[in-house]
């Protein structure tokens, strides 16, 4: 449970204001269908961080351990800056010309936006420090949900009232602390 509590938490933190979670507010403006975008949200976002969470499953397999907990705690740390950046959207990426209807729009565009993320570069470091894989996958896409279904069901109304200057700080907090406890429990 240690997996999945840590990978929920730490993503929930950085998803807010992260791009996909303003994709989930574009959509919802949009469509004003939440149920097939949080659904589209859920695929997307299980069959992303699975795969990312291979990936760094992978990784750790090929790594010394030692060289494996620097790799994980320097990136932990990388994460930790970055999340001090706030993401922008392009509006292509946004909603899309689609003709699959809201699921699929919102399936496509969260796996798109999910690419090269920092939510799934912290999906592949946290599946390759904390096990089992599928805690880790269950957790970060739980950490996107508790992060996105409330921008979907109350959309812009409440958008301006995130304190995300705050928010992106404690993301950065919680990403530091956890590489640093990777660097000096080895």
């Amino acid at each position: 449970m240690h997996a999945l509590l840590v990978s929920a938490v730490a993503v929930a933190v950085a998803e807010i204001g992260d791009k996909t979670q303003l994709l989930a507010l574009v959509l919802a403006a949009r469509y004003r269908k939440p149920w097939p975008i949080c659904l589209g949200i859920l695929v997307a976002t299980l069959v992303n961080h699975a795969l990312a969470g291979e990936a760094g499953v992978l990784v750790s397999q090929w790594l010394s351990p030692a060289t494996l907990r620097w790799l994980i705690g320097l990136s932990f740390l990388a994460v930790a800056v970055w999340a001090l950046f706030p993401d922008k959207i392009d509006e292509g990426q946004a909603a899309g010309k689609t003709h699959g209807g809201v699921f699929i729009a919102s399936a496509v565009g969260f796996f798109l936006a999910e690419m090269g993320d920092r939510t799934q570069i912290a999906t592949a470091v946290l599946a390759a420090s904390h096990h089992p894989l599928w805690q880790v996958v269950a957790g970060t896409t739980l950490g996107m949900l508790a992060a996105n279904l409330p921008v979907v069901f109350f959309g812009a109304r409440f958008a301006h009232r995130l304190p995300l200057q705050a928010t992106r700080l404690v993301a950065c907090l919680l990403f530091a602390a956890l590489g640093i406890v990777v660097l000096l429990h080895g």
